[in-house]
Protein backbone atom coordinates (compact mmCIF):
# COMPACT_ATOMS: atom_id res chain seq x y z
CA UNK A 1 0.00 0.00 0.00
CA UNK A 2 2.89 2.22 0.59
CA UNK A 3 4.22 2.03 -2.84
CA UNK A 4 1.00 2.55 -4.15
CA UNK A 5 0.32 6.37 -2.18
CA UNK A 6 3.94 7.08 -3.08
CA UNK A 7 3.59 6.33 -6.79
CA UNK A 8 0.45 7.96 -6.70
CA UNK A 9 2.04 10.75 -5.28
CA UNK A 10 4.82 11.08 -7.64
CA UNK A 11 2.79 10.14 -10.80
CA UNK A 12 0.17 12.96 -9.65
CA UNK A 13 2.84 15.43 -8.91
CA UNK A 14 4.53 15.51 -12.10
CA UNK A 15 1.72 15.40 -14.28
CA UNK A 16 0.49 18.54 -12.87
CA UNK A 17 3.90 20.21 -12.67
CA UNK A 18 4.84 18.87 -16.62
CA UNK A 19 0.69 20.15 -17.64
CA UNK A 20 0.93 23.54 -16.17
CA UNK A 21 -2.80 24.12 -16.32
CA UNK A 22 -4.75 24.05 -13.01
CA UNK A 23 -8.43 23.55 -14.34
CA UNK A 24 -10.99 20.95 -13.07
CA UNK A 25 -11.25 19.32 -16.22
CA UNK A 26 -7.35 18.95 -16.66
CA UNK A 27 -6.86 17.95 -13.18
CA UNK A 28 -9.63 15.19 -13.03
CA UNK A 29 -8.02 13.89 -16.53
CA UNK A 30 -4.48 13.66 -14.54
CA UNK A 31 -6.05 11.78 -11.55
CA UNK A 32 -7.77 9.54 -13.79
CA UNK A 33 -4.90 8.54 -16.37
CA UNK A 34 -3.16 8.13 -12.75
CA UNK A 35 -5.27 5.98 -11.30
CA UNK A 36 -5.49 3.91 -14.40
CA UNK A 37 -1.67 3.75 -14.78
CA UNK A 38 -1.65 2.45 -10.96
CA UNK A 39 -4.12 -0.48 -11.70
CA UNK A 40 -2.56 -1.42 -14.64
CA UNK A 41 0.71 -1.71 -12.84
CA UNK A 42 -0.74 -3.60 -10.10
CA UNK A 43 -2.67 -5.85 -12.76
CA UNK A 44 0.67 -6.74 -14.42
CA UNK A 45 2.22 -7.12 -11.07
CA UNK A 46 0.68 -9.57 -10.21
CA UNK A 47 1.36 -11.99 -13.42
CA UNK A 48 5.24 -10.77 -13.61
CA UNK A 49 6.33 -10.74 -10.09
CA UNK A 50 9.51 -8.70 -12.18
CA UNK A 51 11.29 -6.21 -9.85
CA UNK A 52 13.12 -3.91 -11.38
CA UNK A 53 16.18 -3.23 -8.88
CA UNK A 54 17.21 0.59 -8.97
CA UNK A 55 20.79 0.38 -7.91
CA UNK A 56 22.13 4.03 -8.89
CA UNK A 57 24.00 6.23 -6.56
CA UNK A 58 21.47 9.72 -6.55
CA UNK A 59 23.84 12.07 -5.98
CA UNK A 60 25.93 10.54 -8.98
CA UNK A 61 23.15 10.55 -11.09
CA UNK A 62 22.11 14.22 -10.88
CA UNK A 63 26.21 14.98 -11.87
CA UNK A 64 25.43 12.95 -14.73
CA UNK A 65 22.37 14.07 -15.56
CA UNK A 66 23.79 18.18 -15.68
CA UNK A 67 26.55 16.36 -17.47
CA UNK A 68 23.99 15.01 -19.97
CA UNK A 69 22.23 18.10 -20.53
CA UNK A 70 25.44 20.23 -21.89
CA UNK A 71 25.56 16.99 -24.31
CA UNK A 72 22.30 17.23 -25.10
CA UNK A 73 23.05 20.62 -25.89
CA UNK A 74 26.19 20.25 -27.99
CA UNK A 75 24.66 17.83 -30.29
CA UNK A 76 21.89 19.86 -30.71
CA UNK A 77 24.42 22.50 -32.18
CA UNK A 78 26.11 19.77 -33.88
CA UNK A 79 22.44 18.37 -35.99
CA UNK A 80 21.87 22.07 -36.57
CA UNK A 81 25.27 22.28 -38.44
CA UNK A 82 24.11 19.36 -40.48
CA UNK A 83 20.69 20.51 -41.80
CA UNK A 84 21.99 23.79 -42.77
CA UNK A 85 25.03 22.25 -44.60
CA UNK A 86 22.65 20.08 -46.31
CA UNK A 87 23.01 16.04 -47.63
CA UNK A 88 26.55 16.16 -48.41
CA UNK A 89 27.62 16.29 -44.53
CA UNK A 90 25.24 13.37 -43.85
CA UNK A 91 26.72 9.84 -42.80
CA UNK A 92 24.73 7.65 -41.46
CA UNK A 93 26.16 4.38 -39.90
CA UNK A 94 24.63 1.90 -37.68
CA UNK A 95 27.11 0.27 -35.33
CA UNK A 96 27.54 -1.63 -32.17
CA UNK A 97 28.42 -0.34 -29.21
CA UNK A 98 29.48 -2.33 -26.15
CA UNK A 99 28.47 -1.64 -22.59
CA UNK A 100 30.06 -2.32 -19.48
CA UNK A 101 27.15 -1.79 -16.79
CA UNK A 102 26.40 -4.54 -14.75
CA UNK A 103 22.60 -4.61 -14.42
CA UNK A 104 19.73 -3.76 -16.31
CA UNK A 105 18.84 -0.37 -15.21
CA UNK A 106 22.36 0.88 -16.19
CA UNK A 107 21.66 -0.45 -19.73
CA UNK A 108 18.42 1.12 -20.26
CA UNK A 109 19.80 4.83 -18.91
CA UNK A 110 22.35 4.20 -21.73
CA UNK A 111 20.91 3.40 -24.30
CA UNK A 112 17.83 6.60 -23.43
CA UNK A 113 20.89 8.48 -22.64
CA UNK A 114 22.17 7.89 -26.58
CA UNK A 115 18.46 8.27 -27.60
CA UNK A 116 18.11 11.88 -26.14
CA UNK A 117 20.78 12.79 -27.84
CA UNK A 118 20.21 14.27 -30.98
CA UNK A 119 21.43 12.87 -33.64
CA UNK A 120 21.68 9.50 -32.38
CA UNK A 121 19.22 6.50 -31.25
CA UNK A 122 19.54 3.12 -29.62
CA UNK A 123 17.31 0.53 -32.18
CA UNK A 124 18.33 -2.38 -29.83
CA UNK A 125 20.29 -3.91 -26.58
CA UNK A 126 21.46 -7.12 -27.50
CA UNK A 127 23.03 -8.46 -24.13
CA UNK A 128 26.39 -6.52 -23.77
CA UNK A 129 25.74 -4.39 -26.95
CA UNK A 130 23.62 -1.51 -28.15
CA UNK A 131 22.79 -1.18 -31.54
CA UNK A 132 22.93 3.15 -32.16
CA UNK A 133 22.12 4.84 -35.77
CA UNK A 134 24.02 7.95 -35.99
CA UNK A 135 22.61 10.63 -38.73
CA UNK A 136 26.32 11.90 -38.54
CA UNK A 137 29.04 9.20 -37.93
CA UNK A 138 32.51 10.56 -36.56
CA UNK A 139 35.17 8.19 -35.15
CA UNK A 140 35.07 10.69 -31.92
CA UNK A 141 31.80 10.08 -31.73
CA UNK A 142 32.94 6.19 -30.33
CA UNK A 143 34.64 8.02 -27.61
CA UNK A 144 32.14 10.15 -26.75
CA UNK A 145 29.79 7.26 -25.94
CA UNK A 146 32.44 5.71 -23.92
CA UNK A 147 32.22 8.46 -22.18
CA UNK A 148 28.84 8.73 -21.43
CA UNK A 149 29.61 4.58 -20.85
CA UNK A 150 31.96 5.11 -18.01
CA UNK A 151 29.85 7.92 -16.34
CA UNK A 152 26.90 5.54 -16.19
CA UNK A 153 28.61 2.82 -15.13
CA UNK A 154 30.06 5.16 -12.15
CA UNK A 155 26.94 5.77 -11.08
CA UNK A 156 25.76 2.15 -10.69
CA UNK A 157 25.82 0.47 -6.83
CA UNK A 158 29.06 -1.96 -7.18
CA UNK A 159 27.64 -5.29 -5.99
Amino acid sequence: MKNVILSFTILLGTWLLLSGVYKTLIIAFGLFSVILTIFFVRRMDKFDRYQVKFDIRFFKFIGYFIWLLGEIAKSNIQVIKTILQGDKNINQKMFYKKTTQASDIGKVIFANSITLTPGTISVSIEGGDILVHSLNFKETDLDGLSEMDKRITNIEVSK
